[in-house]
């Protein structure tokens, strides 16, 4: 059978941080999450059939915050999903976590359900950086979660950070990543922000937030990529770190172009070679109507592309024997030429069998691309 991922977007919050452009609702009613569940549910049986030929070894709960739902809520998904779906006895089943939206009973009823790895998203350890975010956490309630988590027996564990944030320093984002090593993760995500029109930061101004200048910024990654490395988290991605052998394989269909499949608003999906993403209505959704808001089957030319915008965010870069095999010698030639200029300038590096990017070349990583790929 043919592997598949599936991504769940569960859209709800506590509350909307200052920065976020996902799609997302805070505060939501106990009657319009129900409603959501059921909505989901039927979802995923109604498309169940089409997937009648894979077999499931990724499944991952985004969000918004899925630990908002109930423990019975979360059971119910998960029942839809093993009677319906060839899910693989050794499929990566993830659910993203904010801090204190869970205990460790959930943590129990998740884990005997069939989720194995979690993301808990704690962005900064430091209470000034976390309150200039608009977290509604604390380090040590992240803390807490994070034993929560290992008590009921999750042994895959990931935390989400931010650098470039409001109020950080090179210093205070050393002292966080400090405080993360010393919980043993075998997994971290480490993303710049990037600030987002109709956000509120987007409102704000880049001038008003007291953001690190660009070289701080450059500083900060290329320290944390060097710290985390010298404790076995090795970088796999531009903002992903792993422990040998827990990189996530769910987010490496992304970066290998394999197949997926999205439900919930927001949601996108490549499935059987044709691009498709739903729109943000979550009342569309729930009141069981077709949300699909964009649809395209891509040719040739975008697929050369996107196999190598997505290869080079990874560290192991793109084979040249791999794009010939898939869009031809001419394509593949031009590719490792056009990367091979970089060479010099110490943005990229000679693999085996290709070219990758090294960490001076991931933070320029977007304008070195649109130099070299025909958009």
């Amino acid at each position: 059978m043919k592997p598949l991922g599936l991504y769940l977007h569960i859209p709800f919050c506590k509350s909307k941080c200052l920065y976020c452009d996902f799609c997302s609702f805070p505060r939501p009613r106990a009657e319009t999450v129900e409603q959501f569940v059921a909505a989901l549910c039927r979802d995923l049986k109604a498309r169940a059939s089409d997937c009648a030929a894979y077999e499931v070894d990724t499944v991952y709960f985004g969000g918004g915050t899925p630990t908002l739902l109930s423990a019975e809520q979360l059971e119910r998904i998960m029942s839809v999903l093993t009677a319906g779906y060839h899910l693989s006895p050794h499929a990566e089943i993830t659910a993203e976590c904010n801090p204190a939206t869970a205990d460790r009973e959930l943590f129990l009823r998740m884990r005997r359900a069939g989720w194995n790895r979690l993301s808990i998203g704690l962005q900064s350890a430091q209470k000034n950086e976390l309150k200039a975010l608009g977290r509604l956490h604390s380090f040590d309630d992240f803390c807490k979660t994070w034993e929560d988590a290992l008590g009921a027996g999750f042994t895959d564990l990931s935390a989400d950070l931010m650098f470039g944030i409001p109020e950080q320093t090179r210093e205070s984002f050393a002292d966080t990543l400090e405080k993360v090593i010393a919980c043993s993760p075998t997994h971290l995500s480490a993303y710049a922000l990037t600030v987002e029109e109709g956000t509120p930061f987007g409102r704000r101004g880049e001038d008003c937030l007291h953001l690190p200048d660009e070289e701080c910024v450059r500083q900060m990654y290329l320290d944390m990529i060097g710290r985390l490395s010298s404790v076995g988290l090795m970088q796999y991605e531009i903002s992903n770190f792993a422990k040998a052998g827990y990189e996530s394989r769910h987010n490496l269909k992304y970066w290998n172009t394999d197949a997926y499949l999205g439900f919930g608003p927001a949601a996108y999906s490549d499935f059987e070679g044709v691009r498709f993403g739903n729109s943000r209505d979550a009342e569309a959704y729930i009141r069981g109507e077709d949300i699909t808001a964009e649809r395209e089957r891509p040719d040739d030319a975008e697929r050369m592309n996107e196999a190598v915008m997505l290869g080079m965010r990874l560290t192991k870069g793109i084979s040249a024997q791999c794009l010939a095999k898939r869009f031809g010698e001419v394509f593949a030639k031009r590719i490792v030429t056009a990367l091979s200029r970089y060479e010099t300038g110490g943005f990229v590096r000679k693999t085996e069998d290709g070219y990758a990017f090294t960490p001076e070349g991931m933070l320029v990583s977007n304008s070195i691309l649109s130099e070299i790929l025909d958009f």
